[in-house]
């Protein structure tokens, strides 16, 4: 089998943050779309060998508590409706 090239997949690649604000605009439906994902995708990579420390999003997620993050530690992401604001 030939190996992958680049740089190894972290759950961080995968994974999904929203904002105390953002998630309250999830009605219940997207709320547990979302935390079967997030569950599938931590699955996933375990699966496949990678160690790493359970992140805390997951450990919220599997207690039943939202995962939301404070606004201030939310990562800078590129989405398409920053790239303006990234120019």
């Amino acid at each position: 089998m030939d190996k992958l090239k680049g740089p190894p997949v972290s759950f961080n690649d995968v994974a999904v943050d929203f904002t105390q604000e953002e998630w309250k605009q999830l009605d219940a439906d997207e709320k547990a779309m979302y935390r079967d994902v997030m569950l599938e995708n931590y699955s996933h990579l375990i699966s496949l060998g990678y160690d790493f420390t359970k992140p805390n999003m997951i450990i919220k997620l599997e207690q039943g508590e939202e995962p939301w993050i404070i606004e201030d530690d939310f990562p800078s992401q590129n989405h398409p409706g920053n790239i303006a604001q990234n120019i």
